[in-house]
């Protein structure tokens, strides 16, 4: 098992990040050795409950370890008001205090709204996360950004708060299907792309042996992106700067999105977005052809899109890009890749620049 301490620059912030495999009942241990809270509520969605969550809450149980199961729906729409209004309902209804804890057991929607409610439930209380598919398990569980979608856009409403704990099990990622495997996939490439050549070159010779989801392999791969976006969060907690970095792809995507009432899965939108930032970039000069087509021709050989699909009215998608929070003062700010292995933020890029690109990548 590997550990990774993310430490803030205030002392009392510290995430502790566990990867390995077969971590359940290493996390109950955990948690009866080190209690998180006098009882604990378990946030998951319906598909993991059957999954994972009932055997952790037998487990919980056998240890002595307080535990309830809140259940919301799976999905982009539970990333609402609605649902975070309920859980807040029924942690009260069932007497949680300023001394329980949360553990978010599920995707990036449960990790959300989990860290969201933890951060605001009785002025805040300990949450830890146990990211159960490829995308929380190698972005959104780590870190702290805690998003809901509003109708106007996604992650309008958002806080960000640490969980004092990641439990990570690649052996969970064995039950995904292809579609969810390969929509954590596109936040790998993201990883690689404005961080790591080493990564890159990862993904690029052993395309084989991820694909068929080799454990040695899978746990290489989920651990050098778990420390990536520790190091890019330990530089710049708050989202102000450096770590923007990480929105390479998601300018773009997030539109594709909202484009699609969220029809379209995250990862598929960030590829497409990773498409036409990585076109942007080279036509403004940034990025190589060389890079430009390895870049692209990774994320083909991983079933990832890199056209927009015929049809789709890419001057809407254009709008939603400048009503993005990413946005300032109604100017697209796009994350380049300048080579592989690191990129810039560009502020206030044309929004010409962008149309060319849309041109370039329209199916």
């Amino acid at each position: 098992m590997e550990k990774i301490d993310l430490i803030l620059k205030r002392e009392e912030k510290l995430s502790e990040i566990f990867i390995g495999f077969g971590l359940i009942q290493f996390l109950v241990d955990d948690l009866k050795e080190r209690p998180l809270g006098n009882r604990l509520g378990i946030i998951t969605d319906t598909r993991v409950e059957n999954l994972v969550g009932y055997r952790l809450h037998q487990q919980l149980t056998r240890a002595g370890i307080r535990a309830d199961v809140i259940v919301i729906k799976p999905g982009e729409a539970s990333k609402r008001w609605e649902t975070v209004s309920r859980v807040f309902g029924e942690l009260f209804e069932k007497g949680f205090d300023r001394k329980s804890g949360l553990i978010a057991l599920g995707g990036g929607v449960v990790g959300d709204v989990t860290g969201f409610v933890a951060s605001l439930y009785m002025r805040s209380i300990p949450c830890a996360q146990v990211p159960t598919t490829l995308l929380a398990q190698v972005d959104s569980s780590l870190g702290g950004k805690n998003g809901i979608d509003l109708s106007h856009g996604k992650n309008l409403l958002g806080t960000i708060y640490q969980p004092r704990r990641v439990y990570v099990d690649p052996s969970i990622l064995e039950s995904l299907s292809e579609d969810e495997f390969r929509n954590g996939l596109a936040e790998v490439v993201k990883s690689a792309v404005v961080r790591s050549r080493e990564l890159f070159q990862l993904l690029e010779d052993c395309h084989d042996a991820i694909s068929e989801r080799q454990p040695k392999v899978l746990e290489e791969m989920v651990s050098r992106c778990c420390r990536i976006k520790s190091h890019v969060v330990m530089a710049d907690e708050n989202d102000t700067g450096f770590r923007r970095i990480l929105n390479f792809g998601h300018t773009v995507g997030h539109a594709v999105e909202a484009y699609t009432n969220y029809r379209v899965p995250h990862g598929v939108a960030v590829s497409i977005g990773m498409a036409v930032e990585t076109i942007l970039s080279t036509r403004m000069g940034a990025l190589s052809h060389e890079d430009n087509k390895r870049i692209i021709n990774l994320l083909r050989r991983y079933d990832l899109p890199t056209r927009i699909p015929r049809g789709y009215d890419t001057e809407k998608i254009l709008g939603l890009m400048v009503s993005d929070k990413k946005a300032e003062d109604g100017r697209i700010a796009i994350v380049l890749p300048t080579t592989i292995g690191d990129a810039v933020v560009r502020k206030a890029v044309p929004d010409e620049s962008i149309r060319e690109a849309f041109r370039e990548v329209q199916a």
